[in-house]
């Protein structure tokens, strides 16, 4: 079902720049702060096509994108970017210690081309849903460069790791880096034809979930989809607009154009190194917030525990993971209260609307709509634009928020399990927004795929 393909990457040459000085995490992770030093570290860092300041010095006509246009064909002018020789998947392994772990884990995925498709065609699948502007950003930038800086990262079933296997990593890497969170990234290129092949063949039953990059996969479908507008218009014309041919040359190309491909690095979930993180939630701006009400009313929802206000987050942490084992588990910390909410009492009920099972069985969601909308009176609305929630991975720093003064309270939740989100995905449903970290990045520059 999923049809990938090796490819000759574009990649940044060595010799004429230092690697850890060009690539970055990806664009919707890179903070003012980072790009500021992003940009000091080389002149042909990767931050200048993929996420360029705005300056106010640009002529009529130009702006962050043209100026990504214009670096990208500069940069391949001058060779700072080198094809690969040979069409190839690259082997992709991360060394880390997740925040807050202490064992060193791996986690091994390959580079390679994928067909973009349509969400109906059950080969791809979303777990979140995603938002005009960052789509709106990421076509501009698209549109003018013509190329695919960063990988989609998708899942894939492979529980017997047979594709692992056959890509191995026995050699020296050809790309081996440390970025700042102290990940270690190494890059095999692969342009045995038979191992390609073979993990073609292997990856051709699977079902692809995107675990990051949504609003960049859809940006490439719709892109997708006005090339073929613009390739076939003249054949509209030819054959007649409403003609049976042309709708199955629009919908079924005979070849498959560059556009009709993506780049991604796929990820076995059956994988022990693959990781997700928690997202805590941070309450603040109540004027008429009451821990003592909030506990009260919770009880409607949940058992409530109350627990030492002075829990360190190390130990809130570990009594989330016990807590919530087989279950639900929500730890609520305020400046001098601290509570544990667990055995949700409403699970089935038409609090939840239209959600599934699936999805009320996540404590997220739990969250969400009894204490967040119900308990604390916060509309979906609000929740969404984010007026009186932030979003927060270190529980160090949601602790440390509410115990100065500057926020309500802190929800600290278990990570989602690999297993709920690919029932959901699966399923055609979604979770909610930040419901997900997947962690590490996969660094954006390692491999770059030009258009044309």
């Amino acid at each position: 079902m999923a049809n990938i393909a090796p490819f000759r990457a574009l990649r940044y040459d060595p010799a004429r720049v230092s690697l850890p000085d060009v690539v970055t995490q990806p664009y919707d992770k890179i903070t003012p702060e980072m790009q500021d030093r992003y940009y000091a570290a080389s002149a042909h860092n990767l931050v200048r096509i993929i996420l360029g300041k705005v300056d106010s010095s640009y002529s009529p006509g130009e702006n962050q994108y043209t100026q990504a246009a214009d670096h990208f064909l500069q940069w391949r002018r001058e060779a700072i970017f080198l094809h690969d020789a040979e069409p190839s998947l690259y082997s992709y392994v991360q060394t880390f210690v997740p925040p807050g772990g202490k064992a060193e884990l791996c986690r091994r995925g390959f580079i390679t081309l994928g067909q973009i498709e349509d969400y109906s065609a059950n080969v791809v699948f979303r777990h979140e849903q995603t938002l005009a502007k960052p789509k709106a950003d990421r076509l501009a930038l698209l549109r003018a460069t013509r190329a695919h800086f960063g990988q989609i990262f998708m899942l894939y079933s492979d529980p017997k790791a047979e594709i692992e296997a056959a890509l191995g990593s026995g050699k020296s890497p050809h790309i081996e880096l440390r970025d700042g969170y102290g990940v270690l990234h190494q890059l095999w290129r692969v342009s045995d034809p038979e191992v390609t092949e073979l993990v073609r063949d292997k990856m051709a039953d699977k079902k692809l979930i995107i675990a990051d990059g949504h609003h960049r996969y859809e940006t490439a479908l719709n892109y997708r989809n006005e090339r073929r507008d613009a390739e076939w218009a003249a054949v509209r014309g030819d054959l007649g607009e409403h003609s049976k041919e042309n709708k199955i040359l629009r919908h079924k190309p005979q070849q498959l154009a560059p556009y009709e491909m993506v780049m991604m690095t796929c990820v076995n979930m059956d994988s022990p190194g693959l990781t997700i993180l928690p997202t805590h939630r941070v309450v603040h701006g109540l004027d008429s917030f009451s821990a003592g009400a909030l506990c009260e009313e919770a009880r409607s929802y949940f058992s409530v525990e109350e627990v030492d206000p002075a829990i360190s987050a190390a130990r809130a942490t570990g009594l989330l993971r016990e807590a919530g084992h087989a279950g639900t588990a929500i730890l609520g910390v305020t400046a001098n209260r601290a509570f544990l909410f667990d055995t949700p009492k409403c699970v089935g009920s038409n609090l939840f609307g239209g959600l599934s099972l699936r999805q009320q069985s996540l404590d997220v969601v739990q969250l969400h709509k009894c204490l967040l909308e119900r308990v604390l009176g916060i509309s979906e609305e609000a929740i969404r634009d984010q007026e009186n929630i932030s979003y927060v991975r270190d529980a160090d720093e949601a602790f440390s928020r509410v115990r100065t003064g500057n926020a309500n309270i802190a929800f600290l939740l278990n990570p989602v399990r690999v297993q709920q989100v690919r029932d959901i995905a699966l399923a055609g449903e979604v979770l909610p927004q930040k419901s997900t970290d997947f962690y590490p990045k996969l660094l954006s520059g390692l491999t770059i795929y030009p258009l044309e």
